[in-house]
């Protein structure tokens, strides 16, 4: 990778030279953007705001600040990690949003990007009367995001957050701290279910690994930055899915809800069983493959799932 010249560092001087200049870079070197970013002008922006301790709404007028030397020596460095590593953005800052509300994130948990936020944000209107939902669980929680967002959509809830990784745990503490929701919020190191007590939840939600390890390993390289365990679901991808699926009829309350992210295995997902109604959900703000089950549905095809996780 060539490095950037001290001429090029001194003839950059404003925010908006360094995001323009940012964004070049990545294009050129043909990063994929998808962990939080979509493009490479938004990963560069996310990058140079952050680097400068700046919000993400920062005003336009803004962009024509000059910045210091070590300002810029700063993002330049950043830029390079980002494009000699293929490190996703969020790792080098340590941040990611996720529903409107910051987290900590590192190596040990995926970078928070599921559609399910758009959901959360409108209490998962109409599937669920807000006021009516006093237990959540969150399978598979990682850095905690979805749960941690459902406290906040759901502040009278009881919130349960479960993973079977003992280090996506260590950065979910870390977030749960940060958001200071302990009293609400009860973190489970478990396998799925097997560790919960008994209890019935109002909303069961879940971004399981779902990834076929066939198509994980084609995946661009800032994918493989992200812990495998965090995405791989066997050799379909529905290996995780397919235990919910059956254990949570034990779980979910008499008019509960069961929300999973499958992504690009929904078709597997629906073709395995095709007599199974599920509710595809859409996104105004993007993204796809997440189903939604009521618990009678659940209960009804329970006898279907359990015979396909043989």
């Amino acid at each position: 990778m060539q490095q950037t010249s001290l001429e090029t560092v001194q003839a950059l001087e404003t925010v908006r030279d360094y995001i323009r200049w940012g964004a070049s870079r990545f294009a050129e070197a043909k990063l994929f953007h998808g962990h939080g970013t979509a493009t490479a002008l938004d990963d560069a922006a996310a990058l140079v705001l952050h680097s400068l301790h700046l919000p993400y709404n920062l005003s336009e007028s803004y962009f024509s600040a000059r910045l210091t030397e070590d300002e810029r020596h700063k993002i330049v460095d950043l830029v390079n990690r980002r494009i000699k590593t293929r490190i996703p953005s969020a790792y080098l800052m340590h941040e990611a949003v996720f529903a409107g509300l910051d987290f900590y994130v590192d190596e040990r948990v995926l970078v928070p990007r599921s559609p399910i936020a758009e959901l959360i944000r409108e209490q998962f209107s109409p599937w669920v009367e807000a006021d009516q939902v006093l237990r959540v669980l969150d399978l598979c929680t990682g850095s905690a995001c979805i749960a941690i967002a459902c406290a906040y959509a759901f502040p009278d809830a009881k919130i349960d957050a479960v993973d079977l990784s003992e280090d996506a745990l260590e950065v979910a503490k870390i977030n749960v701290a940060k958001h200071e929701v302990e009293e609400q919020l009860t973190l489970y190191h478990s396998d799925l279910f097997t560790a919960l007590p008994a209890q019935k939840y109002d909303l069961i939600v879940s971004n399981p690994p779902y990834v076929a390890i066939a198509e994980w390993e084609q995946l661009p390289a800032e994918f493989h930055a992200e812990p495998e365990m965090g995405f791989t679901g066997g050799e379909t991808g529905l290996d995780l899915v397919y235990k919910i699926l059956v254990d949570a009829a034990e779980y979910l309350s008499e008019d509960g809800v069961l929300i999973i992210e499958v992504g690009s295995s929904a078709q597997t997902l629906q073709t395995q069983f095709p007599d199974v109604p599920f509710y595809w959900l859409d996104f105004e703000q993007g993204g796809d493959g997440v189903f939604l089950l009521t618990a009678e549905q659940v209960f009804a095809f329970n006898k279907l799932f359990k015979e396909a996780l043989g």
